[in-house]
This record gives structure tokens, C-alpha cells and sequence, in this order.
């Protein structure tokens, strides 16, 4: 499928099919928007332009109607939409910080005290890498601490574990006949979140936090962690990876399974309780570093997943999911230096909540782009990119072959100053937007030498 890239037709799709109340706020948002996707990284002035268009842009953060909620639903919408067939659902929070003191009205705290709040999403991407976009988004503010609290009384109020099944519920199950599977990191690793998945019909792939909770193997009771060395050894397989330390290093893995059974826990919240559930079946697969360097801290996964896992290839299936999630963290990256929706300089938290509605799509506009080279390398770049890009492109680097997608995200981030050397690695966000913010500018001045010229 063509991926749209020209900014313009691209806020079309995206928020053609907000309703802001007034057919006026609908077309100011898409003209934004494309604004914003021609400048992410630039502040609203720079992204405008001109004073009318940024008072224009800021009357519109202003209304009642521009919240959150009412610029993302529809690209929710369209995303589940696209959903079909084997889907992974990367589950993440991330925190928006802006700073101690920062100024900002009415946010809550996050970190060590700055202000700021809680973004949790579930990004959907195909098991190839391809980003089809997110199937929903929460914002969360953190809530003070209660002195002296009893953790009966903390599970009957709104706490912050809840963000991920409160999630889950808003995307719902999916289509019939596809395949949702939630990709998540220690911090889903709750019963609750579990049950939500089983009541949405999706099935999970979580990495396990609590290794010394009981759990039930053919029906006798054992700490996971001990249960782990009991199973047996189903085969193994060579990582490579990079370290900030050392470079690249070789892990030797071992992969174990088996089938668990995690029973309810002691203390249940009044949902909990209703549902009446008293143990969730699920498989474990351990893949761990066997022989590490000495004074290394061995890599170990403990995953918990639905799907079941009879074999090898299917445990390896499942750890091949897993390595998926680093996708989230890379989103929130693009968010954060390709949008720097935390140098944004609203004060009220809704003028913050609608710029950020904004700002997530066009983050994920940002991680497609850069995954397009890795999940469509080899695609004739014509077919992919609009023509003007590349005739901008070519004119600035003019000695470069750009024939492929995977050969123009490379100039392109030559553009931004990576030496494109192979022991160099792949470029990072400020590389690319770097080559990005040049590439508009160029592209700007082809536009309005053909204006001129009729």
C-alpha cells in the first residue's frame, strides 16, 4: 500500500474526519496539522509561519470543542479498522515531563516531583515491523499519594495499574477472524490485566515482573522462579546486540517452556471479586544467557503469553513478538525529539492536551518514515514517496543513487550529517529530523520556483 507522505493529503486523512463543532475548526485543524508535519520539531511560530496563521493555531487550542479526544478518535478508528489478519499491540506508558516549575496549570507530577503526566498507548504494528498507526491512547494524571493507605484500600479506588486494562477495554476485541496479540513489559504483568485481555479476546505476549508469585504446574503449587529451572532445555540460539559499553556483543540463549496455570491473588479488588475467576491458564517461555562474559549481567527473558507453545518454533514465535517492543520506545522517541512535545510552551492543561493530540499522530507519521527502510527496503522509492520529495533530494545530493526506499531514507540521513559509514550504525532521531527539516526547506523553494514560473 502507498504510504502518504506529502504532508497536506496526509492531515487530510488523519483528521478529515474530526468534528470540532464548527466545519471552520475542522479545516483550521488540517491546515495545522500539516504544519505541523511539514516543521515537527520546530514550536508553533515556526511551524505557522506567519502571525495569522499562529494566532489562527492558538485561537484554535483555545476552543472548547479541540480536546484530546475529539483529533484522535478518528485515527483510532482507522487504525482498528486496518487491523486485520495477525496484529501485534504494543502497550506502553511514557512519561511527559516538563520540567520542575515549569509554569503549566493544572498538570500532575511525575519522576522526582516535575511537572507533568502519563501517556499510555497501545500501537499497533504488523509481526513484519510494518506501523499501522495506534488503536488508542490515555492520558493520565498522577494522583497524590494517601498517607498511611492499606492495600485493601488502595485496590478500591482508581490507581495507576488500571491505565492498562482501562486501555484495553477502550480498543475493544477485535475484527472476526484476526488475531490481536498485546506486547507488553513488566508493568502488565498483573491478574487483572490478564482477565481484560481474556475478556477482549486478545491474546498477550507480557514479560513477567513478579518471578516469586505462586503459580500451579499440572496442578501442584510452586514459586515461578524455582518452576523455571525445572523445566527442561527445548533448544537455543545466538543474539546480537549492541551495548553502549562494548559494541556489539554475541549472547549464547537457551529457550525453556511450559504450561502454567497463575491463580487469583490473595487480595481482589470489588471488580475482581464480581468476575469470580479463579485461575488463568497460560504458557512460559524463558530464553536465557548461558555463559555470559564474566562480570556481565546475563540477559533473561520470562515471558508469559497466551499463545500456546508446543515446540520450539513456537516458543521462538513468541520471542521473536517480544523483540517487537522496542517499537513503543521508539515512538515515544519520535514523540519526544521528532515532535518535543515536552518543549512546548502551552500553559493549561487543555491547550497541553489538544497540542499532544496533534502531536501523537504525527509521531507516528515519524516512526513509519523511519521504518520504512527496514520494512520495505527494497521497494522502488516512486512508488512510495511522493515525486517531489525526491526530486528534492536528488537535487541535494546529487551524486547519490536513490532508486529504492531503503537508498532514500539513507541520503536522507546523510542530509541530516550521518557519515553513512557501515561500522556507524543507524542513524538517530536528531540525524534524521535534521535531514527532514532540510528536505522541507528544499522542497519549499522547488514550490515556489514553479509558482513563479506559472
Amino acid at each position: 500500500m502507498r504510504q502518504i507522505l506529502e504532508p497536506g493529503s496526509w492531515a487530510q486523512q488523519q483528521f478529515g474526519e474530526c468534528d470540532l463543532g464548527d466545519i471552520r475548526r475542522n479545516r483550521r485543524l488540517i491546515k495545522f496539522a500539516t504544519q505541523v508535519a511539514g516543521n515537527p520539531s520546530g514550536n508553533t511560530p515556526l511551524q505557522t509561519q506567519t502571525w495569522a496563521d499562529c494566532k489562527a493555531a492558538y485561537r484554535l487550542m483555545d476552543q472548547s470543542s479541540v480536546t484530546f479526544e475529539a483529533t484522535t478518535q478518528p485515527h483510532f478508528r482507522q487504525t482498528k479498522s486496518q487491523a486485520n489478519g495477525v496484529c501485534l499491540l504494543l502497550n506502553d506508558t511514557t512519561e511527559i515531563d516538563y520540567g520542575y516549575e515549569s509554569g503549566k496549570q493544572d498538570v500532575g507530577l511525575v519522576g522526582n516531583g516535575s511537572d507533568g503526566f502519563h501517556l499510555h498507548s497501545a500501537m499497533v504494528v504488523r509481526p513484519d515491523g510494518q506501523v499501522i498507526g495506534l488503536a488508542g491512547q490515555k492520558i493520565r494524571y498522577r494522583k497524590p499519594k494517601i498517607p498511611n493507605e492499606s492495600r485493601t484500600e488502595r485496590l478500591r479506588r482508581d490507581r495507576e495499574s488500571l491505565l492498562w486494562g482501562q486501555l484495553m477495554d477502550e480498543v475493544g476485541p477485535p475484527p472476526d477472524e484476526s488475531k490481536w496479540i498485546d506486547v507488553c513489559d513488566r508493568g502488565a504483568d498483573n491478574f487483572e490485566v490478564y482477565l481484560k485481555l481474556l475478556l477482549n479476546r486478545h491474546d498477550w505476549v507480557v514479560r513477567a515482573q513478579r518471578l516469586k508469585r505462586h503459580v500451579l504446574i499440572q496442578g501442584k503449587g510452586f514459586i515461578l522462579s524455582d518452576a523455571l529451572d525445572q523445566l527442561p532445555i527445548e533448544g537455543s540460539y545466538s543474539l546480537s546486540y549492541r551495548t553502549a559499553e562494548k559494541g556489539v556483543r554475541q549472547a549464547e540463549m537457551e529457550v525453556r517452556y511450559g504450561l502454567i496455570s497463575m491463580p487469583e491473588p490473595k487480595l481482589k479488588s470489588p471488580w475482581l471479586k464480581a468476575m469470580a475467576i479463579t485461575s488463568i491458564s497460560m504458557w512460559v517461555v524463558v530464553a536465557r544467557e548461558v555463559k555470559p562474559p564474566k562480570g556481565v549481567k546475563p540477559l533473561c527473558w520470562v515471558l508469559l503469553t497466551s499463545l500456546p507453545v508446543n515446540c520450539f518454533n513456537d516458543a521462538w514465535k513468541v520471542i521473536e513478538y517480544y523483540e517487537k517492543r522496542w517499537m513503543i520506545e521508539e515512538y515515544h522517541k519520535a514523540l519526544k525529539t521528532g515532535c518535543r512535545l515536552e518543549a512546548r510552551q502551552y500553559r493549561t492543561r487543555a491547550r497541553l492536551e489538544a497540542i499532544t493530540g496533534v502531536s501523537v499522530i504525527v509521531a507516528v507519521r515519524l516512526l513509519q518514515l523511519r521504518c520504512a527502510a527496514t520494512t520495505t527496503p527494497e521497494h522502488k522509492a516512486s512508488e512510495f514517496i511522493p515525486s517531489i520529495w525526491l526530486t528534492a533530494l536528488r537535487a541535494l545530493r546529487p551524486a547519490a543513487k536513490i532508486e529504492t526506499v531503503a537508498q532514500f531514507y539513507r541520503q536522507l540521513a546523510g542530509l541530516g550529517g550521518h557519515l553513512l559509514r557501515k561500522s556507524d550504525g543507524n542513524p538517530g532521531w536528531l540525524t534524521i529530523w535534521r535531514g527532514v527539516d532540510i528536505l522541507n526547506i528544499a522542497i519549499k523553494t522547488i514550490r515556489g520556483a514553479r509558482h513563479k514560473c506559472g
